[in-house]
Parts: structure tokens; C-alpha cells; sequence
């Protein structure tokens, strides 16, 4: 028998010591996240959610370690106006909508005339949330709710759609293997959060289960009660495209400065042809996606109805711009900037930060643009005599960096 030396058996006991150690934790992490399951199930069934759906959904499921991956995951780069919308309205996607809606014509009216949303901004809407449901997600919507409903960050805010999801099962409007969703819990072809579809969803066609994976009637029937419940109107459509005339106060291109159709007419703006704009008895707000060098639009009170479903001013345009295109409309008007690169997060980081240090609330640094981000940025902009159109560029990091203490 070969006798160890005693730095090798140091070694095998320090080693011995640091699995007995990860032992230990990986147990306690067990018996934790039983603990809180346990407590999870004592609650559902307090909601008056049934034995039988608790059983079936809950037992054996574990965290998913991916979805926690995606939910700390913040990617590296901005995107740019142009690189959102070529990636969402593209010519394919376009042909396609209108064959689609040509197909569904007639439950698409019949849609309307319940909820009085165009078929054209349900099309568009599918089509930007599930690729016209072709891709609705390939996560457990369960599995993926007790991962971030057990994770502390947001704990609260999923622990309740966790529990409106069992509430879902346990109606039977879908089976627990079936629903599938998004790793943030999104389900259906056009991702309803559980909540959502508890307040929203709709049985449209019937069969006594409202079915967001595979009836159309259900999920446009949906889409559009929801739209009507976040002040949709069907009489108006979202906006357009316009133009700005010469020294124009970019200080009024803000979502919460509107004015009539007729004032922003008086004050100079006009289609991209530079016609006039339409007489109609709408107010209006001016929004610079990409600064005032891109595209530059007049938004209506639809606009403002997209920005709840999905709080993403880009997001919003490609809707209405989709919902344009889907109608024959043309496309963008502007000009594409020449070699605009995206920020990174470092650098908006590092944005938010100058500006604080020359007195202007920009929020926590985070990277990402928010409006007190845009509002700290006109604000440095305008004293420091550059268009005050709240756009971020390395420019205007530049001029920053030159400026700060």
C-alpha cells in the first residue's frame, strides 16, 4: 500500500471538504425552494384553485436555469430605429399579413364589428408578437413562473401570474403540458402575460375555453376586447409620418405635449411631400424615434393605446407602420442615417452619469434610454446649443464627456 505524502493528503481533504460544502448548499437550496414550493401550494389552494390542478401542474417541476440566465441577460448593444424596424416590417413579413388577412376577412369583421378594432392592427399585431403564431414559445409556462416567481427579484409581480396561470389551468381553457409560452411566461399567438389573459381573454368561437395557442377566433377576439379596454379607437388609426419645418422647437416633440391636428399644421409640419396635413379633429403628439435626422412622426391617441400593450416607443411604430403597409401604405419617407452606430449599454451607462454630474436627473444609470434619460438629454442639449431632440448618440456622449467637471 503506497503511503500519501501529507501535502496530498491535504490536498484530498480540501478537496473532500469543498464537495461536503457544495453538498451542503446545493441541499439547502433544495430544501428551500420545497419550503416555498409547499407554501406555494397552501396558497393556490387558498385562491380556491383545486387539488387535482395543483397536483398535475406542480408536481416535480423545477427552476428552469436558463430562464434565469435570460431574465439577468442585458444585451451589450442599443438598437438603432432602422435596425428594429428592418428586423419587424420586412417585405416578406408585409405580403404575408395581407395574404393572411385576406384569408380571415370575414372573422376579422366580425371581430370589428364586436370590438370595433381594424383588422389590420390585429393582423399587425400577430404578426409582431408570434410571427402569426408560428412562434409563441417553446418554455413551460409553469416551469418558467415558479423559476422567477421563486427567484427575489421580481418574486412578487410573477408569483401573482404564476397563480393566474394555475387559475387558467383550472378552468380548463388549456392543459398544464400544452401551455407554452415565452421564458418571461407569455403565452399564446399574441402573448398574454397571465393576468392579462384572466382580465382579457376571450371564447370567441364558442367551445367554452378561451384558447390563445390555437383558435383564431379566441385570439383575435382577444386582442381586440383588450386594445378596447387600454382606450383603443376604431374610428382613427395611430399616426403618420411627417415632417418638421425649420427651426422647429424639438422641445414639443414630447408624448405629453399633444395639440390639435390644426396647431401642428399652424406651427409649420406637413406630410413628407409637403402637402397639409389632414383636417380632422384629432390632437396630436410629435415623436423623433432616431433624433431629429430620422424619421419624424405625428401620433394620435391609438399610439398611446400601443405603447400599453408593449411600453416600447419602437414597438408601437412598427404596429402602426406594419398596420400601414398591411393597407397598401408606402414606406418610410425618410432618409436612412448614413453609419449610425448602436450605443453600447457601457456607454449610456456612462451617459446617465455625465449628465447627473451636471445636475440633470437621468435615473438610476441603467443603459437603458428611459424618459427621464430622453428629458435629462434635451435638457443637456438645449444649454449646450445642440438639437434638443433627446436622441443619445456618441456625439453627444462626446460633447458630455467635454462638458463634465
Amino acid at each position: 500500500m503506497r503511503l500519501l505524502k501529507p501535502i496530498q493528503r491535504f490536498a484530498l481533504c480540501a478537496a473532500a471538504v469543498a464537495m461536503l460544502a457544495f453538498s451542503v448548499s446545493a441541499h439547502a437550496q433544495d430544501s428551500n425552494f420545497e419550503v416555498w414550493m409547499l407554501a406555494l401550494k397552501i396558497e393556490a389552494r387558498s385562491a380556491g384553485i383545486s387539488q387535482a390542478t395543483i397536483d398535475t401542474a406542480l408536481s416535480g417541476v423545477t427552476p428552469i436555469q436558463r430562464v434565469t440566465e435570460l431574465d439577468r441577460k442585458q444585451p451589450e448593444f442599443t438598437q438603432t430605429f432602422w435596425d428594429y424596424l428592418d428586423k419587424r416590417v420586412t417585405p416578406q413579413r408585409v405580403e404575408r399579413a395581407r395574404r393572411l388577412m385576406s384569408t380571415h376577412r370575414v372573422l376579422l369583421n366580425q371581430v370589428q364589428a364586436r370590438y370595433g378594432v381594424q383588422p389590420r392592427f390585429l393582423v399587425s399585431f400577430w404578426g409582431l408578437e408570434s410571427n402569426f403564431g408560428s412562434h409563441t414559445g417553446g418554455f413551460s409556462v409553469i416551469r418558467a413562473l415558479v423559476t422567477l416567481a421563486y427567484d427575489e427579484r421580481r418574486a412578487d409581480f410573477f408569483r401573482a401570474q404564476l397563480l393566474d396561470a394555475l387559475r387558467i389551468l383550472d378552468k380548463g381553457h388549456i392543459a398544464a403540458e400544452a401551455m407554452q409560452g415565452s421564458w418571461a411566461g407569455a403565452m399564446g399567438q399574441v402573448q398574454f402575460i397571465p393576468s392579462t389573459f384572466m382580465r382579457h381573454a376571450v371564447d370567441f368561437d364558442g367551445d367554452l375555453r378561451k384558447d390563445l395557442w390555437g383558435s383564431l377566433p379566441d385570439v383575435f377576439a382577444s386582442a381586440a376586447n383588450y386594445l378596447g379596454a387600454i382606450g383603443w379607437r376604431g374610428d382613427e388609426t395611430w399616426g403618420r409620418e411627417v415632417r418638421l419645418p425649420e427651426g422647429f422647437d424639438y422641445g414639443l416633440a414630447d408624448l405629453k405635449t399633444r395639440k390639435p391636428i390644426g396647431d401642428w399644421q399652424a406651427l409649420g409640419v406637413r406630410r413628407p411631400d409637403g402637402s397639409d396635413l389632414p383636417r380632422a379633429d384629432l390632437e396630436a403628439a410629435i415623436v423623433l424615434p432616431a433624433g431629429h435626422k430620422g424619421p419624424i412622426f405625428m401620433v394620435y391617441n391609438n399610439y398611446h393605446s400601443i405603447l400599453r400593450w408593449n411600453r416600447s416607443i419602437l414597438y408601437a411604430i412598427a404596429v402602426g407602420h406594419l398596420a400601414d403597409r398591411i393597407a397598401g401604405l408606402p414606406a418610410l419617407a425618410a432618409k436612412r442615417s448614413d453609419g449610425e452606430k448602436p450605443l453600447r449599454r457601457a456607454d449610456v451607462k456612462a451617459m446617465q452619469g455625465l449628465l447627473a454630474s451636471l445636475g440633470f436627473d437621468a435615473g438610476v444609470p441603467d443603459g437603458v434610454v428611459g424618459a427621464k434619460t430622453r428629458a435629462a438629454l434635451k435638457g443637456f442639449q438645449s444649454k449646450a446649443g445642440l438639437a434638443a431632440d433627446g436622441y443619445p448618440t456618441y456625439e453627444v456622449l462626446e460633447a458630455l464627456r467635454k462638458s463634465a467637471p
